[in-house]
């Protein structure tokens, strides 16, 4: 089923479909949880989302009000992955409640699964409209916020997070992507200002936690540099949205260096965006930053996911298939596909004429969806399944030239087991070893070699995908790669934080 299929884009024909009874989408499989065991980093303790949420530790449990702009449920997409297992992680040690904006396609039973781990979840719903938008670039204009975190300002939202941080004395809050970074400064401020009253009134203080009352502390997720991804954009584009995009680029450096310097940590993906962030400040704020950064890539759960399995013969009417698949309202997924369907698909063609390219993602605008003139090329729109599409995959593409982070598509091939071929850009911030288990290329006669190498040695496509596989069980399992996040937590939890 390919629900909200746009028009004149096409489904695949059953006869091009290869059956598999071992391969799971991990949304899908994720969509019924099953127990799972998960180890606090030094104690022999376990414990299943399914049945209690909590353990006794030989160290205090922190209350951590943790803030998403996505509710981070189905595992369709990259911010969703990264807080998903981030608030699993902390709930298996913590007291952690959920904050989240929710959109009309969020359905009751997403948040009823993220209630299975977190101790409360709290949605807003956000709101979107052309009204909206002109009185934020009103606002962005007259005060130099970033037009699209003007956007996001609700009453709803405040006062929601004023009456938890009154109700509730937190020890952290943890704001998860810049777009929640001004939430969480609102949180912070009001929940020390709360804390204050309290020892105030009191002149004592109950929860052993924290050295002190007021002592509230924050971290910020940072899944990218963002400055630097709207610096990228504005290059590719030309006329008003380039003056847009340069404008937003600006704003976000200062208001991106302003959220850096109030939170007391912050995670970032890869090291090149710890580096882009650094670069907003000079010596020696920056040596003094540099202490609140640690890098904790985005992880994904191996132990969930079993590899696609094609079948050792290929049919006949199943040609040498191609797929990219990503939200396709993203700009730099667009401009990507649109290269390689313009400049690397012909040459493609010249060697492998029946090679068919498929494209899946949500809202594909009408220059994808024109795409499909040519009946070799195919545009599905948001796939609730994606399975089918990638038992047919032969080869597995990531053409991007602009973005920031990590690209989870990456980690999510790698853990279907199909062969991938990204640019530089495409690939950026994840290790790799090029020529074992990715094929990196930069311009298009090269990434036509790449994919028509893939899509013609059998025996090579098969190794990339062993390596791929391996390769994501080993570096980029969240159970493991996550414990980073402890000596985080711990420092701040032990009054240990940078000043400002």
């Amino acid at each position: 089923m390919v629900p909200d299929r746009p028009r004149h884009c096409t489904t695949p024909r059953r006869g091009q479909l290869n059956s598999c009874a071992y391969g799971l989408c991990r949304s899908a499989i994720l969509s019924v949880p099953s127990p799972v065991t998960h180890w606090r980093v030094g104690s022999p303790v376990s414990r299943s989302i399914a049945g209690s949420r909590r353990v006794a530790y030989n160290s205090p449990v922190a209350r951590i009000l943790l803030l998403t702009q996505v509710l981070p449920y189905p595992l369709d997409a990259g911010p969703k992955v990264r807080a998903y297992y981030m608030l699993r992680y902390l709930a298996a040690q913590h007291d952690v409640t959920l904050v989240s904006f929710v959109r009309p396609d969020d359905r009751p039973e997403y948040t009823e699964h993220l209630r299975s781990i977190a101790s409360a979840v709290h949605t807003v719903p956000i709101q979107r409209s052309l009204a909206r938008n002109i009185r934020a670039s009103i606002k962005g204009l007259m005060t130099g916020l970033p037009i699209v975190i003007a956007r996001d300002e609700m009453d709803e939202m405040t006062a929601l997070l004023q009456r938890l941080v009154h109700e509730t004395s937190y020890d952290v809050v943890h704001a998860d992507q810049l777009s929640m970074a001004w939430w969480g400064r609102l949180a912070a401020t009001s929940g020390r200002e709360e804390r204050g009253k309290a020892r105030a009134a009191s002149g004592t203080f109950d929860h052993p936690v924290t050295p002190s009352p007021c002592h509230l502390v924050t971290v910020l997720d940072e899944h990218n540099a963002i400055y630097a991804l709207t610096d990228r954009m504005a290059a590719e584009t030309s006329g008003l949205r380039r003056m847009v995009a340069q404008r937003e680029a600006g704003a976000f450096r200062r208001y991106e260096a302003d959220m850096v310097r109030f939170y007391d940590a912050v995670l970032t993906v890869t090291d090149e965006d710890r580096s882009l962030l650094l670069d907003l400040f000079a010596p020696p704020d920056r040596n003094l930053q540099a202490a609140k950064f640690t890098t904790v890539p985005i992880c994904v759960d191996p132990a969930q996911v079993r590899p696609v399995m094609q079948p050792p013969v290929p049919s006949p009417q199943s040609p040498p298939t191609i797929l990219h698949l990503g939200t396709m309202f993203w700009p730099p997924n667009v401009a990507g596909v649109l290269w390689f369907a313009r400049e690397v698909l012909p040459l493609i063609w010249q060697q492998v004429p029946d090679a068919r390219f498929v494209i899946a993602g949500k809202k594909p605008p009408a220059d994808i969806c024109a795409l499909t003139t040519d009946p070799r090329i195919q545009v599905t729109g948001y796939v609730a399944d994606p399975m089918p599409y990638l038992q047919a995959t032969d080869a597995f593409v990531v053409p991007l030239f602009s973005g920031g982070g990590m690209r989870v598509k990456i980690l999510d091939a790698w853990l279907w087991g199909l062969p991938i071929v990204s640019t530089p850009i495409g690939a950026e911030g994840i290790t790799l070893h090029d020529g074992e288990n990715i094929l990196i290329a930069g311009d298009a006669h090269s990434f036509a070699n790449a994919t028509v190498r893939v899509l013609t040695d059998v025996e090579f496509n098969h190794q990339l995908r062993i390596a791929g596989r391996r390769w994501v069980e080993q570096n980029y399992a969240w159970q493991v790669v996550y414990r980073r996040v402890d000596a985080v937590y711990t420092r701040l939890l032990e009054g240990d934080i940078v000043t400002r």
